[in-house]
């Protein structure tokens, strides 16, 4: 069994010596562990520092009556709602199941206090990699860090798959620059990356396998003389003595298998594994990983997640995409794949590796970018409940200012994000360049906008946007009634329609009134009272569906009042202009 072994030590010799031998289906076995490694002064030695909190520890309590995001099962949909009861959840379901952002801020808090006592004597923070669980969790990592820090966004970058920067370019960076001090990840650096720079590993995830853990610990190892260390770290008094792992998990006191199972990449998301395979990835670890992770995915769907996946991958199901992966490594198949390239003889370890790799990549065809966002997407719609409670309570306690300041930023956020599609997605399209359509937009196409918003950016939920502009607007009113008209409104807001946020409700209703005093005044005919039960039930039917269709009429509230044909008794050959004048009235 090789106890350690890194494509590190590959380069330090080019003949392979007992530290660095060690290949698959041979009888050459060796052991160079990490003490050796020391002991050769081929790696620096480690120092561990704990940093335990009670949620970490025990989890927590979602108070009854508290505000807390939801996403419901059956129909996907996003919601604020008040917890009705006490609802306790465990410690593992932390930035996964449930999110909360006073446990983060008490652990990087916590780190920020603790560093003069870790590193005494340094004026700057050490190169720190920190560990995250998700994607998402790196994203909140990194926005409390800066918080905490109270520095700008080169102090602390991301190097994952999902980052807005190139990774290789922030890698570089961090390898060989000042800035950033701190790199948060999830998979992308845990093996074969050389930042020798690097003296702090902040653990806030756990690892299970020790290979793994052992590699990952593997990124503080490297030795650096005092001369370029001082370069990135100028408050460095000697060389690279030894580097610390900040556990702020149990990550060193937790049981380890080295056991692999199938899905052997459990914590890099979803949307990277997906991309690693579209863009060229071929290893076995990622397409099993892959194929694991979309059937486990694939036991939770209903009837309308299959078939929306189904449309975006070209006829293909679920099912027949994990098939095809398993298949793409599926050893037998390999061989007989290997076979036909190599005229029937007995094929060859490369012709073997091009053999997986062909039939990986046309299994990988199906993916696209839309595919992708869609499984990712439905992936986040099942798996997690945000506990603000302990933010709220920080806020009420002295952060008014800070609130100001996020609400901006999420209006900002969402502005961008409609800026950015305002050419992609109809609704958008209307509203900021063709503003004469405005009464054509429909239920479905802002049904398009609200799905599209949940996948791409579900922390932009209309709700949560509502509040942040209700602030930034001083508005005091009731909140919209529902996820549609809150995200009219606040398109509305955002493009400048409105000047302040006003619910789409209060909206229809004012100019409603305007077109009928316009209608009423002056001496041309005036609608009867039997009239304007009608057109009070279309102008209650538009606050809630955006827009009146002739078909619409044979529905609730209407069929109960005689449907279409009532509609035409009452207002004759005038009933379409009558529709379409509300259309365009009530969404001016």
């Amino acid at each position: 069994m090789i106890e350690y072994f890194d494509a590190y030590l590959i380069g330090l010799t080019a003949t392979p010596d007992n530290r660095t031998y060690g290949f698959f289906r041979k009888d050459v076995v060796s052991e160079y562990g990490h003490e050796r490694a020391v002991a050769d002064k081929v790696n620096v030695g480690n120092e561990i520092y704990i940093i335990d909190t009670e949620v970490t520890k025990k989890g927590g309590t979602i108070k009854a009556d508290q505000q807390v995001q939801k996403r419901e099962r059956i129909t996907r949909q996003k919601r604020w709602e008040r917890q009705d009861a006490d609802e306790q959840y465990a410690a593992t379901q932390l930035d996964r199941a449930v999110v909360n952002p006073d446990q983060i801020r008490t652990v990087i808090r916590a780190f920020r206090d603790k560093l003069p006592e870790i590193f005494p004597g340094r004026k700057e923070v050490p190169k720190t990699l920190v560990f995250a669980k998700t994607d998402s969790h790196a994203d909140d990592i990194i926005q409390t860090i800066r918080e905490e820090f109270s520095e700008g966004n080169d102090f602390c970058k991301k190097i994952t798959y999902q980052a807005t920067e190139d990774p290789k370019s922030v890698l570089a960076q961090f390898r060989n620059g000042y800035n950033p001090r701190i790199a948060v990840t999830v998979d992308m650096i845990a093996t074969g990356t050389d930042v020798r720079p690097l003296e702090c590993l902040l653990f806030m995830r756990d690892v299970k396998s020790s290979n793994y853990f052992e590699q990952m610990k593997g990124r503080g190892t490297r030795t650096l003389d005092e001369d370029s260390l001082k370069k990135v770290t100028p408050s460095a008094t000697t060389a690279k003595t030894h580097y610390v792992i900040v556990d702020a998990v149990g990550v060193t006191k937790s049981l380890k298998t080295a056991s692999q199972p199938l899905i052997t990449k459990p914590s890099v998301p979803l949307k990277d594994l997906l991309t690693g395979v579209m863009m060229g990835a071929r290893d076995d670890d990622t397409v099993s990983s892959l194929a694991g992770r979309l059937a486990r995915l694939n036991n939770e769907l209903d009837e309308t997640d299959q078939a929306r996946i189904k449309e975006a991958a070209g006829g293909a199901t679920l099912t027949d995409i994990v098939r095809g992966l398993f298949d793409a490594i599926d050893g037998d198949l390999i061989e007989e794949t290997a076979k036909i390239t190599a005229g029937g003889t007995e094929p060859t370890d490369a012709q073997r590796n091009q053999a997986r790799d062909k039939l990986v990549g046309q299994a990988a065809n199906v993916f696209t970018g839309p595919l992708i966002n869609l499984l990712d997407g439905i992936r986040r719609e099942k798996e997690q409940t945000i506990d603000h409670d302990n933010l709220d309570k920080l806020i009420e306690a002295g952060w008014s200012g800070d609130a100001k300041e996020n609400a901006t930023a999420m209006a900002k956020d969402f502005a961008t994000y409609l800026e950015e599609n305002k050419d992609q997605i109809e609704a958008l399209t209307i509203f900021y360049t063709q503003p004469a359509r405005r009464s054509t937009v429909t239920y479905a196409m802002i049904k398009t906008l609200l799905d599209a918003l949940k996948t791409d950016r579900p922390k932009l939920a209309p709700l949560r946007v509502w509040r942040a502009y209700a602030l930034l607007d001083e508005y005091k009113g009731s909140d919209p009634v529902n996820e549609l008209t809150a995200l009219v409104a606040l398109i509305r807001r955002a493009c400048g329609l409105d000047e302040k946020i006003s619910p789409y409700a209060d909206t229809v209703r004012r100019n409603f009134q305007s077109w009928i005093l316009k209608r009423h005044s002056g001496a041309g005919e005036k609608f009867t009272e039997e009239q304007m039960d009608w057109l009070r039930m279309i102008r209650d039917h538009i606050t809630m569906s955006i827009h009146l269709e002739r078909d619409d009429l044979d529905m609730a509230p209407f069929d109960a009042k005689g449907s279409l044909g009532k509609m035409y008794q009452l207002f004759g050959d005038s009933m379409d202009n009558v529709i379409s004048e509300l259309n365009e009235a009530l969404a001016a």
